[in-house]
């Protein structure tokens, strides 16, 4: 806390006229997906960071930006307003990419961050000299400013990891944070051999100890780590990025205390087990985006997250011709977070209409890179290559216009002296960064966290106080990108901030200064299908009737005791495979309804099964159709629902690809809630449940006409005899309401 004399200079700093502005406000600016269509077709794994300069920088995979375009050694971009894009050129070229990357290795998944006064950006290399075939690494560059000139580490900052066969586990994807703890940490792998974290040396070059691994293989890629209320959430992307327009991939999250796990879902299930846990962060909703994935984070200066993935438009899915390249172009969209999960939209997933842009820039008469002419009692500095000018305050400080009552971020690139206070509200709220702590007091509540004993504050970091509603924060890191040395949080029920100047005591340089009212967060979910009243089914208490159908007929499906029990085939319905039974029902009229059944289907756990599996089919042929079932993968069990269409109609060649929903259960019930979306095509949303009472939805998947709709068991399996039996309860339809 401050002395009283310094708060009562500040007070007396006030009688420099810092009267409220008049000016008409403009209209709210706004972004439409995606982002990356000004500048490129593709912009795939996108990473994202503000430079000192105030623009926003924006990576991306080693790809061709257009069609037939020349391949880039992973891409540059920036933007101020995430409206407007800059195209800035490649990361490497032949000279500058690593030397101990093997000849025609790619670049993937370039993660950027800013520490001890250089960015650095860590990226996969699929292909090492130290081993023959692909051996995939994490490597390092480190440069002076957003766009380089890139320095590569001498090595890999993650080696090669053997899987024991002459084979290669996928040490790819790699996500770095620096925890409250004060270390790095790196999160990095894919499906096969799982994500895994470790622990850094200091400058982010190194890896150092054992590794732990927190996700069971053959789910996640793309992970991302953010620090929120107490808890590192693990955010990462499940199935298959690229298969052109089956694409599924969405995004998932768990959550710890600690950096390296256990990492829990929602409902407790840690994301190690092979009935694998994940709530959902994004899926794809039925518009034209598919496959949203390999994700970044970003505060804008309103403190709302907003989720920067990469996406595919179903009826433009590929860069190249079939089964090339796919295009997966840059997105943006909010973030909210409800009963503490991350949600893209509250539910919502992608947005294809216009949507508010982050908001960037300050109110108050600020420019945020030159801090100095809003503010009274700070002195301009001509700043450095990074960015300038910034303002120097040294005693007292404070904006030259007031805040508005109400909620309230202040946020800036800081180099600290030995005390530094943020004032608020007049008096109300006082941060204070001094002595080794990070403190606030508001009302009489105070909080206070330790920095880290090697946290230099000569270095530009991040200084976030916020006030939202009754909540009071003060958060140091690095970068701005959900990392933390530490945060002092106050709830102050009842606090209720005033009009009056940001003001400031002690000494500190500022960079990229803002303050803006706080967006207002989102509490409430979207909306999802419910079911109203019952229209029609079966609940098997006799025989089959006429409102049933069969493609392929299997005499081992049989009604008795109330069941549908049917032994898993030894059969597919994928690509050529096309000898599965299946069983339909049919469906009510009408544009909207649910259909619902009860599975029991026992896979076990933990060995491998692939892919016994049972469920629900929306189906227009044998090679146009929508699955969802519970089904075992390698060692995990899932929800998949996958699709499948004819990707080549010169040849009639497939493509099939998956979203993953929910948990499987040996025990589970099943939706799929029809409807017609605005541009009349068809709609099938999954759902799971493992109570029948609380449910998960999650992707869409949209087919050219109505489907049929049944039921299936089957997979191509070997070492199950006799074959498993799913057992179905009923098979229902519902309004929609």
């Amino acid at each position: 806390m401050p002395p009283k004399r310094f708060l009562a200079a500040a007070l007396a700093v006030a009688a420099v006229a810092a009267g409220t502005s008049a000016a008409t406000a403009a209209p709210a600016p706004t972004t439409t997906n995606a982002i990356s269509s000004s500048f490129a077709d593709t912009f795939a794994d996108p990473s994202v960071i503000q430079g000192r300069d105030g623009y926003w920088y924006a990576y991306a995979t080693s790809d061709p930006l257009v069609s037939n375009g020349p391949f880039g050694l992973m891409h540059m971009a920036r933007t101020k307003d995430f409206s407007s894009w800059e195209y800035l050129g490649t990361v490497f070229n032949e000279q500058t990419k690593p030397n101990w990357a093997a000849p025609g290795s790619f670049f993937w998944a370039p993660d950027i961050r800013y520490f001890d006064g250089k960015y650095v950006m860590y990226f996969t290399v699929t292909d090492t000299l130290a081993n023959p075939g692909s051996d995939f690494a994490i490597g390092a560059a480190t440069a002076p400013t957003p766009t380089g000139p890139w320095t590569v580490s001498d090595g890999p900052v993650v080696t090669p990891k053997s899987d024991g066969n002459g084979g290669w586990y996928n040490t790819i994807d790699p996500a770095l944070l620096t925890a409250a703890d004060g270390k790095r940490y790196m999160y990095y792998g894919g499906f096969y051999g799982g994500i895994s974290v470790t622990e850094l040396t200091p400058d982010g070059l190194h890896a150092v100890g054992e590794p732990t691994q927190v996700t069971i293989g053959d789910r996640y890629e793309g992970s991302y780590v953010v620090y929120r209320d107490g808890y590192y959430y693990l955010m990462a992307s499940s199935m298959n990025c690229c298969a052109g327009p089956t694409t599924g991939y969405s995004v998932f999250a768990g959550r710890s205390r600690s950096p390296k796990g256990p990492f829990l879902d929602a409902d407790g299930v840690a994301m190690t087990e092979s009935r694998v846990g994940g709530t959902t962060v994004i899926a794809q909703n039925g518009n034209k985006w598919i496959g949203p994935g390999h994700h970044a984070f970003m505060t804008d200066a309103a403190g709302q997250d907003h989720i920067v993935y990469h996406a595919i438009d179903r009826n433009a899915a590929w860069l190249t011709d079939p089964f090339g390249i796919n295009r997966r172009p840059m997105l943006i969209d909010r973030i909210d977070w409800i009963d503490g999960w991350p949600r893209t939209r509250a539910g919502a997933g992608p947005s294809e209409a216009p949507v508010p842009a982050p908001v960037t820039g300050s109110g108050l008469g600020i420019t945020a890179t030159d801090p100095a002419g809003g503010l009274v009692g700070a002195a301009r500095r001509p700043g450095d290559a990074l960015g300038g000018p910034t303002a120097a305050i040294s005693g007292v400080a404070q904006t030259r216009q007031s805040a508005a009552p109400g909620s309230l971020r202040v946020e800036a690139e800081v180099r600290l002296g030995s005390s530094f206070t943020t004032v608020l509200g007049g008096q109300q709220v006082v941060a204070t960064v001094a002595r080794g702590k990070v403190t606030v007091a508001a009302g009489r509540r105070t909080a206070s966290a330790s920095l880290p004993a090697d946290f230099d504050p000569a270095q530009w970091n991040k200084l976030i106080v916020q006030v939202s509603g009754t909540t009071v924060s003060a958060r140091l890191n690095d970068a701005g990108l959900g990392d933390v040395y530490a945060e002092a949080k106050v709830d102050v029920p009842g606090l209720k901030l005033a009009a009056a100047p940001v003001r400031w005591l002690g000494s500190a340089e500022l960079d990229n200064l803002t303050v803006r009212p706080v967006a207002t967060p989102v509490r409430r979910m979207a909306a999802v299908p419910k079911p109203g009243k019952l229209l029609a089914g079966d609940d098997f208490s006799g025989e089959l009737g006429p409102d049933w159908s069969w493609v392929r007929p299997d005499a081992k499906a049989v009604v008795a005791d109330g069941k549908l029990s049917w032994p898993l085939q030894n059969a597919d319905l994928v690509g050529g495979g096309n000898t599965a039974g299946l069983l339909f029902h049919n469906t009510p009229a009408g544009d909207s309804w649910i259909a619902e059944t009860k599975l029991h289907l026992d896979t076990g756990a933990g060995d491998i099964r692939n892919y016994q599996q049972a469920g629900m089919i929306a189906y227009l042929s044998d090679s146009d159709f929508a699955r969802l079932g519970n089904v075992a993968i390698w060692k995990t069990r899932q929800n998949e629902y996958g699709r499948e269409l004819v990707a080549r109609p010169s040849d009639g060649a497939t493509s099939y690809g998956a979203a993953a929903i929910g948990r499987s259960a040996p025990t589970e019930w099943m939706r799929l809630a029809y409807h017609k979306n605005a541009a009349g095509e068809h709609v099938y949303q999954a759902g799971t449940s493992v109570d029948g009472k609380n449910w998960t939805w999650g992707a869409s998947w949209v087919l050219s006409a109505p489907a049929k709709l049944g039921l299936f068991a089957h997979g191509e399996f070997t070492g199950a005899n006799p074959a498993p039996v799913a057992t179905f309860d009923y098979l229902r339809f519902y309004e929609s309401k």
